[in-house]
């Protein structure tokens, strides 16, 4: 299928010139040895590592080498397959967890791209995975032409609510996957005196909420598992070593795996 990006300096469609894509203002791109491409100029960087850093990455591989998410990971790529989309869009697909997933069960019938503004992270999923076509880029301004995405996904990933509008088809579907009620309780009571429960998440500007579904289930889940856990986690900051000695005087910790997948689509004036 045709790989179809934008320049992300002056929006003009790119094509392939040998190993790159380039413009007809001659913005060049190379695509790396594993296969994904840069789309993250220089000059937008805010940090000379933006998004998550190695570490980081590792860590959640090491943690979705584990069966702990693939209940989350199977539900959402038949949820996707459903919507019979020609484009899917991940934006922030970290290593491509689900990209991957969602790619498999498509399997061929549809683009599949994921981006992140980790390098780290796309390299890894550039490397591991074949199928769907992986860019460094940021999701506030994806590489992408207008309405190119019957399905444009957000899983723990920020949501910008007019890129995400500009993505998406007239009749495409939004989905935000973010952190249920009770996600990760047991892990949360050892750092927090009163732990709030997680709230759905508000509805993009442009869009009205069409469906919500949650996904829960309890595991018990090995202590070394745990730690690659919390490093992919948010609050990973707020583990002290206390903390993480607690969690040590057990081999194994019940805990609660709680997701919430919100479907929208766009609001028509």
């Amino acid at each position: 299928m045709t790989v179809e990006y934008r320049c992300p300096i002056c929006s003009e469609p790119l094509v392939p010139t040998g190993n790159s894509l380039g413009c007809t203002n001659r913005h060049q791109f190379d695509f790396a040895k594993e296969g994904y491409i840069n789309l993250l100029p220089v000059q937008f960087k805010r940090s000379k590592q933006p998004g998550d850093n190695l570490d980081m990455v590792q860590a959640r591989r090491a943690f979705f080498a584990t069966p702990h998410y693939q209940f989350l990971q199977q539900s959402l790529a038949k949820l996707v397959a459903s919507k019979q989309p020609k484009t899917v869009i991940d934006l922030g697909c970290g290593e491509g967890f689900y990209t991957q997933a969602i790619a498999n069960e498509l399997n061929g019938k549809a683009s599949i791209y994921g981006l992140d503004i980790s390098k780290p992270a796309i390299k890894y999923a550039a490397k591991r995975y074949d199928n769907p076509n992986f860019s460094v880029a940021s999701s506030k301004d994806a590489p992408f032409k207008d309405a190119l995405a019957d399905v444009v996904l957000s899983i723990f990933a920020p949501v910008f609510d007019k890129e995400s509008a500009r993505l998406l088809s007239p009749a495409g579907t939004l989905i935000i996957v973010s952190p249920g009620p009770h996600h990760l309780y047991e892990l949360k009571q050892h750092i927090y005196d009163d732990v709030r429960l997680h709230e759905s998440p508000d509805c993009p500007e442009g869009f009205i909420e069409t469906e919500q579904t949650l996904f829960q289930e309890v595991h018990s889940v090995s202590t070394d598992v745990i730690f690659n856990l919390i490093k992919m986690t948010p609050f990973a900051w707020k583990f002290k070593e206390s903390h993480f000695e607690a969690l040590s005087s057990k081999t194994h910790h019940e805990i609660t795996l709680s997701f919430l997948v919100t479907q929208f689509n766009k609001a028509h004036s």
